[in-house]
């Protein structure tokens, strides 16, 4: 078994997903290891909206989808692992339950992890409200 992955040693990027149900819409995360060294994934990464582009957490973070299977991924240098993401429209609440603004990209911290890393989504639009979660995350897969 390797160790976890240094959150400093991996990059996010948002990939395809499988399409989406009216009303969302389901990308997929990737985490790329870009160390040196192979490293172990396992579980859900929290994951939530930022913005006003400064990293300042928009609404709720993201729930997770327990449904899915979360094996330990293990990564080798240049490996990725893989969770669905799925984003509910702000366009389904209302103005005032929702109070919509454009985000910057999503928070993600790897599981197990207390430091974070940013990935780059100028396509989304975030809920401040915290009564609202427009984001589910599956557990990471090997990808």
């Amino acid at each position: 078994m390797d160790g976890q992955c240094d959150t400093a040693n991996l990059t996010g990027t948002i990939g395809t997903g499988g399409g989406g149900a009216a009303g969302s819409v389901e990308v997929t995360l990737v985490l790329t290891n870009n160390g040196t060294t192979a490293c172990a994934l396992q579980g859900w990464p929290g994951v939530s909206f930022v913005g006003d582009g400064n990293g300042t957490q928009l609404g709720k973070a993201a729930e997770f989808d327990r449904s899915t299977p979360h094996p330990t991924v293990n990564l080798a240098p240049g490996g990725t692992a893989t969770a669905p993401l799925k984003i509910a429209q702000a366009l389904n609440y209302s103005t005032s339950d929702c109070q919509p603004k454009p985000a910057d990209g999503f928070r993600v911290y790897p599981p197990g992890s207390k430091e974070s890393l940013f990935v780059k989504d100028a396509d989304v639009t975030a809920c401040t409200s915290d009564s609202i979660s427009l984001l589910t995350v599956g557990a990471l897969v090997q990808g």
